[in-house]
């Protein structure tokens, strides 16, 4: 188990960034990590670098206490902060060099000797720095700056990732190769990804966990975190052949509330199924019964998902 955390807490003064969250990653696995604002995202990732203790809980890094073997844990670890600091006068290369050596690349601890040099050229390809690695820093673009961020977290080889916004400031063409970087080292290591993005976490995330309030309110893959929602209702797009009205819509067995598009085109919102005795009522075969008993014929039927923004929205909603 690559990261295990058990009712981790860390307070500060009266207020609980984060209360008593448990969660665990396995090797392999890329997991969102979302929630909104101040819902305490960064706080445990502080916590799980070993930048700021937790109040009480415990957290283990492959099966290191983070309390006990923090530096041994950080060479394992590869971390890019929300605000992703950076040596502006340094040049690209000339910063990766330094942090290779904090690391102590190539002397018998994170890699084989000699490997220093050919991993920096490597990580510089990686990330797409190969054009720029003899600027300066403070004159890159802060796309760039990011994915300078994003190298010095992975010049190590580290077993787990943990990034902070990693796609903040790229523009559309960036985004999509940093998502494919991200997707191809996840493969081999344990990613925790924090982001405002849902695409973003639908692209390339196994898992997702939502935080709200300093508490976990989902965990569950992709296509299980629907099932978190409490509102079971699904909304039916459909096209009739002929003009109809919202209250002859409004008759159909399981329809809440409908909406127009247009006379032919409507939003038809209500439960998905309904038990009876044995048998199981979907809402699809009343609007074809009420089609056919209306002289109507259904061009169109189409089933409109509930986007992750939207059971994002419901479950962190104040």
């Amino acid at each position: 188990m690559s990261i295990q955390v058990k009712e981790l807490t860390k307070i500060y003064g009266e207020q609980k960034a984060i209360d008593q969250i448990s969660f665990e990653i396995k090797t392999g696995e890329i997991v969102g990590f979302v929630g909104p604002n101040g819902a305490g995202k960064s706080t445990t990732m502080k916590i799980l670098t070993g930048f700021i203790p937790p109040s009480s809980g415990e957290a283990k890094i492959n099966d290191l206490d983070l309390i006990d073997k923090s530096l041994e844990i950080r060479k394992h670890i590869g971390y890019l902060p929300e605000n992703n600091p950076l040596y502006l006068d340094m040049y690209v290369k000339e910063y990766l060099e330094f942090v290779s050596g904090i690391y102590k690349l190539g002397n018998n601890t994170c890699l084989p000797a000699g490997t220093a040099k050919s991993r920096i050229e490597e990580i510089i390809a990686q990330t797409g720095l190969t054009i720029e690695q003899k600027k300066k820093i403070g004159a890159l673009s802060k796309g760039y700056r990011q994915r300078v961020g994003l190298a010095q977290a992975l010049i190590h080889d580290p077993d787990i990732l943990i990034l902070d916004e990693p796609t903040s400031g790229l523009d559309p063409n960036q985004i999509v190769e940093i998502r494919n970087l991200i997707s191809q080292v996840g493969k081999e290591k344990t990613v925790l990804l924090s982001t405002h993005i849902m695409q973003e976490v639908e692209a390339i995330c196994d898992r997702i966990i939502i935080i709200n309030k300093g508490k976990i309110v989902a965990d569950d893959s992709l296509e299980g975190i629907y099932s978190h929602t409490k509102d079971k209702s699904i909304t039916i797009i459909v096209e009739f052949d002929k003009g109809v009205n919202e209250k002859q819509l409004e008759g159909i067995e399981l329809v809440d509330k409908v909406a127009r598009i247009d006379d032919k085109n409507w939003l038809i919102q209500g439960l998905p199924v309904r038990q009876a005795g044995s048998s199981t009522e979907d809402i699809r075969q009343h609007i074809f019964k009420f089609a056919v008993e209306s002289g109507l014929t259904v061009l169109s039927m189409q089933k409109k998902e509930k986007s992750l923004e939207e059971v994002f929205q419901e479950l962190t909603k104040q």
